[in-house]
């Protein structure tokens, strides 16, 4: 598997498929195993203090500070509609980059744990669900297939859209204004 294959030695369908693969970063949530492109992901780190900042939606546990930048942490299970991750000694922050309209922004997710950076050919990823997944499929770039078990594959500007953010902290505001007005 190792050995040097000379471009002109392999059939121009195999350089097609070589040429398709790509690689993901897979991490656990909730017992599941999930990828996102390894070419979004700037950086891992353990997971440390965050600081809270009021009137955010659940999902958006607080921001750290990251050599001098403000980077919003999102924690991904609840973004999915599921309990606040629970953090272990595994529990990392996956720092990606995404774009917002035309902006490229850091932002951290909180995973479970990392597993490893896979090499996925496009042949071997199916479109994803029209139903059955427990999150929305505008989240799924896809559903890869390896070693016989589903992995899957996260659209990061998908999940990790600030106006979707954004609308829900507006949401969770309204709410708790309601909540006040008719306490009063």
């Amino acid at each position: 598997m190792g050995a040097l294959i000379k471009a002109g030695a392999m059939p121009a369908a195999e350089q097609q498929a070589a040429a398709e693969q790509r690689q993901y970063l897979t991490f656990v949530l909730g017992g599941e195993m999930f990828a996102i492109g390894i070419l979004c992901v700037k950086e891992i780190i353990e997971y440390g203090q965050l600081t809270v900042v009021p009137m955010m939606p659940e999902s958006v546990r607080g921001v750290i500070n990251l050599r001098g930048a403000v980077v919003p942490v999102v924690d991904l299970a609840c973004r999915f509609g599921r309990r606040p991750a629970e953090l272990t000694r595994r529990t990392c922050i996956v720092i990606v980059e995404v774009d917002n309209d035309g902006e490229r922004q850091d932002i951290g997710v909180i995973v479970d744990a990392v597993s490893e950076v896979l090499e996925i050919l496009a042949a071997q990823i199916e479109p994803a669900p029209a139903f059955g997944a427990r999150l929305r499929t505008d989240f799924i770039h896809g559903m890869g297939k390896v070693e016989g078990k589903f992995v899957i594959i996260l659209d990061v500007s998908a999940v990790l859209a600030l106006d979707d953010l954004a609308l829900i902290g507006q949401m969770v505001a309204q709410d708790d204004s309601a909540e006040l007005s008719q306490a009063a």
